[in-house]
């Protein structure tokens, strides 16, 4: 639906503003703004990377729950002196450590030399973790830390 105004002529008293009519298609109008929101959210989600003294004092003693495009993606338990529990949620988990390098947070796990660095930054809703490691991925958001343990089964025996 086009949008339509009617305006009045200028010799009219203020009073008269009020029978102005101003009609557009509000289904238009909302998606416009829904367009406008997403093309200007990663623009205003850049904030600045955490410091590590800022991540530990935040995750230290948490798990917590990421997820990824809507779906969960993974968690991590944070215990003292800078040790992790990670697990995709199937069960298996791996310890690591973290450390700092500049602006990222980089982990370490048992089953792997190569480190994993990240950039946390705090968002509306949690963490926003990105991988730095390949900056093109997606993010990662803070699910929530839901104060309960994370399953990890035992080693694979007979297998």
């Amino acid at each position: 639906m086009p949008l339509a105004i009617r305006r009045l002529p200028p010799n009219d008293a203020p009073e008269a503003l009020e029978t102005t009519q101003v009609i557009c298609h509000s289904q238009a109008m909302k998606w416009t703004l829904f367009s406008l929101a997403l093309i200007l959210a990663p623009a205003c989600s850049q904030a600045e990377p955490m410091s590590a003294t800022e991540f530990e004092a935040y995750v230290t003693g948490k798990t917590l729950y990421y997820g990824r495009s809507g779906e969960a993606y993974g968690a991590e338990i944070y215990h003292e002196n800078r040790r992790v529990t990670w697990s995709f949620l199937d069960g298996e988990c791996k310890d690591g450590t973290w450390y700092e390098d500049g602006p990222n947070i980089c982990f370490v796990y048992d089953d792997r030399d190569d480190p994993q660095c990240w950039s946390f930054e705090r968002g509306a809703g949690g963490l926003i973790a990105r991988f730095e490691n390949n900056p093109d991925s997606e993010a990662l958001y803070e699910a929530r830390d839901l104060d309960e343990e994370m399953v990890c089964l035992g080693p694979k025996v007979g297998s």
